[in-house]
């Protein structure tokens, strides 16, 4: 290549920096319901910059429920959630967009499209969010498969590669546009011990060299010690914890202990054994189920 020739890529989309000063991440208050069963308690948080911040909790805590209100795919009953100081509910389609170039989400079956190659997969975003040309996507599509060791697998097709490697290529989709801030579904979910500590590193190393703030949605215990700034737990739509991983292991909330321990008796199923036991003798509920 000619030596006088310079490329220039477009800077990491300014529209995904993080503009506000405040948290990157504020929940005001957030409430949710499926009929009688109440999933998120009036929720309020702030998530700083710059972390990797796990969210955790026994199974139907809320976890799933309250991704889907921070990435705007489904609309609260109450309350809001802030992304850079903008309402991800904003009633203005412009604000709502403006929320949304700010984050990439990595989902936990990849969602890759498997009729287009791990290249055509990742350049999507950039092809649909920008007006950059082919010449440039292509090289922003292999700097950012080589952030995630993917850079030989640009022209195979989803399902010529292995589970480890989709979920790479599903990270590189998601910080294809330089996001500020990054959710991760389950990123273990179907891996092997070895490919979980492979995806463990890429978020810390992701998280401090881009400087991005990491969510991280996840039950694996390993993965929470190795890659936590701080942890969040939920209980029944409610943070009934919230510190350094150091401090949720020393915790002696019952809660803590019995979910850190995987103990099979405790306050996390008590009200659910007694439930069940109503239902099996009368035939009815008398106190609702975990939300």
């Amino acid at each position: 290549m000619n030596e006088n020739v310079r490329i220039e890529l477009p800077e990491a989309g300014k529209e995904s920096h993080l503009r506000s000063g405040g948290p990157a991440i504020s929940v005001r208050d957030l409430d949710k319901s499926y009929d009688d069963n109440h999933v998120l308690d009036h929720l309020s948080f702030d998530l700083e910059r710059g972390k990797v911040y796990v969210i955790m909790g026994p199974s139907g805590c809320g976890k799933s429920t309250l991704l889907r209100q921070l990435i705007g795919a489904e609309l609260p009953d109450g309350g809001e959630v802030l992304i850079d100081g903008v309402n991800i509910h904003a009633n203005s389609r412009k604000r709502r967009d403006e929320a949304r170039r700010k984050f990439g989400v990595l989902f936990q079956s990849s969602a890759l499209l498997n009729g287009l190659t791990i290249g055509e997969n990742v350049s999507l975003p950039v092809q649909r969010h920008t007006d950059l040309p082919q010449s440039t996507i292509d090289l922003m599509v292999k700097l950012k498969l080589e952030l995630v060791g993917m850079g030989g697998a640009i022209d195979k097709y989803p399902y010529e590669v292995s589970g480890g490697m989709k979920k790479r290529a599903g990270l590189a989709r998601a910080i294809a546009l330089d996001p500020a801030i990054v959710f991760y579904d389950e990123p273990s979910a179907g891996l092997d011990p070895v490919m979980i500590g492979v995806i463990d590193k890429l978020i810390k190393d992701l998280t401090s060299k881009l400087g991005i703030t990491s969510v991280v949605i996840t039950h694996e215990m390993p993965s929470m010690f190795r890659i936590a700034d701080e942890v969040l737990m939920l209980f029944k739509g409610r943070i009934v914890f919230r510190g350094s991983p150091e401090a949720l292991r020393n915790s002696n909330d019952p809660l803590v202990r019995q979910f850190l321990k995987g103990d099979p008796e405790g306050p996390i199923n008590a009200p659910r054994q007694l439930s069940e036991l109503s239902e099996r003798l009368i035939g009815s509920r008398a106190m609702g189920g975990d939300a």
